[in-house]
């Protein structure tokens, strides 16, 4: 056996709240003013909820504003189920919100706002895109059945709001039978699946138990092989009961689940979370570019596997480094070295070209809010922009 483990949270997850709601203020502010500067934190302890941080806009906002903003995005994710009483779950209208904002410092905004209308990085950094053939989506398998797993139970909590609650964690342990099979991304099976899902307190511990195991046979696509359910062991609410949840019953804080928003913890991550910032802060916007270059870079059939990594220093726009790593699963003879150069001289990777290029400064229903963003994960899902594989023949013409 070799085994890897990758974990995802819900929406309802108290960190994923806090998540949700500071990029629902992103949201609403870059639809009232693009050319807004975002960086709001948010704490959730019980029904008390703070939002500090910087906004620079050229639109009035009240407290108020921001109290409708959070209520709001507590409400969609799914707050209160109608199966729970007060003191299990989180009742929105109910909470206490503390409002900390203050204007953006003009010595970030000097070196962000160019006259060439250009943006300078809005702070310096490191981020970290990733992406192997392991699956079709180019994401590891692990996290992928996680997410997966996840978002089933998540829709069917919405729908059943008298069985189970919106708070839940999902684990996949995959099993690659050999650290060879691990390096040539060839996943064999799934080991073990741990769920803890927040459930009504007229829902017995063995009617969860046989559910989830039901929704994950029945609504899970798994590949051919990878779910045996007579040799997957079973951790469903391994406490017994998952009544009380939500932030009533364990605090939630923006930026605190980055490994579940990027890659499952097969790939480094960056040196920041992506909630609560717009476009010009780079880890946001990186992390969005790196994907979508070790995407191309694996689609393209250059390498099994690609982790590429972009840094900035704050108010210079390009990129100070642009780095290729394959892993030693390069197929054909352009080395690392060169494919990070030609790169590097192709695409700007500039946070204006970035922003321009997956239209990351218009957050809409019908493109891509980053409050969705936020909820499901912040890259592997086709819908978004940086997704697209819409320069795959420039990355082919690399192949030797």
């Amino acid at each position: 056996m070799y085994l890897f483990t990758s974990e995802a949270v819900s929406a309802g997850h108290p960190d994923k709240c806090a998540d949700i709601i500071a990029d629902s203020i992103v949201d609403a502010l870059l639809q009232l003013d693009k050319d807004a500067k975002v960086a709001t934190e948010v704490f959730i302890s019980g029904s008390h909820i703070i939002i500090g941080g910087e906004v620079k806009t050229s639109v009035e906002l009240s407290d108020e504003w921001y109290k409708k903003t959070a209520r709001e995005a507590l409400k969609k994710i799914g707050y209160p189920e109608s199966g729970f009483e007060k003191g299990e779950t989180l009742f929105p209208d109910d909470t206490d919100i503390h409002i900390y904002v203050s204007i953006q410092s003009p010595d970030i905004t000097m070196g962000v706002v160019k006259a060439d209308d250009e943006i300078g990085a809005g702070d310096q950094g490191m981020m970290f895109g990733y992406a192997t053939s392991e699956r079709e989506d180019y994401m590891p398998t692990a996290f992928a059945y996680a997410r997966e797993i996840r978002d089933v139970l998540y829709g069917y909590a919405l729908k059943h709001p008298d069985i189970f609650g919106v708070d839940m964690k999902t684990e996949v342990v995959m099993d690659y039978g050999t650290k060879e099979n691990f390096d040539r991304c060839k996943p064999q099976g799934i080991s073990k699946i741990i769920v803890a899902i927040s459930h009504c307190k007229n829902v017995a511990q063995h009617e969860v138990q046989k559910l989830v195991k039901e929704l994950i046979r029945e609504k899970v696509h798994f590949a051919p092989g990878h779910f045996d359910e007579d040799k997957v062991t079973f951790y469903i609410n391994n406490t017994g009961r998952f009544v009380r949840h939500s932030p009533i019953a364990d605090s939630g804080l923006t930026g605190r689940k980055v490994v579940c928003d990027s890659f499952g913890g097969y790939a480094p991550i960056g040196g920041g979370s992506q909630s609560s910032k717009d476009y010009t802060k780079v880890d946001r916007s990186g992390l969005y570019a790196a994907r979508w270059l070790a995407k191309h870079i694996v689609a393209a059939g250059l390498a099994q596997k690609a982790l590429v990594q972009l840094s900035y220093v704050i108010a210079e726009p390009k990129p100070i480094s642009v780095t290729v790593d394959t892993q030693h699963s390069a197929i054909g003879s352009i080395s690392d070295e060169e494919l990070s150069g030609r790169i590097a001289e192709k695409f700007p990777l500039t946070p204006r070209w970035i922003t321009r290029k997956f239209g990351l400064d218009h957050p809409s229903k019908e493109h891509f809010l980053y409050a969705d963003v936020a909820a499901k994960g912040q890259v592997g899902y086709d819908e978004y922009p940086w997704e697209q594989l819409d320069e795959i023949e420039w990355f082919k013409s690399l192949k030797k």
